[in-house]
């Protein structure tokens, strides 16, 4: 696995990985599959999903904490600031410390170079939210809720999954 290769593949997710309709619904549905595979897993994160003008959906699993969910509205900033997945923006800047360059003016309170936010994409309207976890390593982060969205989707993970670390 190479950043540049993450990369690419993360490009190809967001692309394919587009709904037709999402509303307060999809986003229940969503999060429950989120939530299977966390109580599955016994994985102690937290799950946000929402649209850029409410959340929709929020999930706590065992062992999180407050923490996760400082973490995840700082992804969503992100994400909301980019226009793209969370783990795609941390690869591109190539930072270990978590931190956004100086140059970019982002107070490190309100943002962080972390994986685990994902665009919503509406076909034919573009961004219209995020699903967000915290509590794993970021590309772990990264592949639940890549997972999540193709089950609910009903697209071939194995073809968008990122290559085995």
């Amino acid at each position: 696995m190479s950043r540049e290769s993450d990369i690419a593949r993360i490009k190809d997710q967001e692309a394919a990985i587009v709904f037709e309709r999402f509303d307060e619904e999809e986003a229940f549905r969503l999060g429950l599959v989120l939530r299977e595979r966390a109580v599955a897993g016994n994985l102690p994160i937290v799950i946000d999903i929402r649209t850029w003008d409410r959340q929709l959906f929020f999930c706590a699993m065992p062992g999180s904490t407050d923490a996760n969910a400082d973490w995840v509205r700082r992804k969503v900033n992100v994400l909301r600031r980019f226009g793209r997945s969370t783990y795609r923006v941390a690869l591109e800047q190539n930072r270990d410390d978590e931190l956004f360059a100086p140059r970019h003016g982002l107070d490190p309170k309100d943002f962080v170079l972390a994986g685990g936010g994902f665009p919503i994409r509406l076909k034919n309207a573009g961004i219209v939210g995020c699903v967000t976890v915290s509590g794993l390593p970021q590309r772990e982060d990264h592949a639940l809720v890549v997972e999540a969205l193709c089950a609910h989707l009903g697209l071939d993970h194995a073809a968008l999954a990122l290559p085995a670390a």
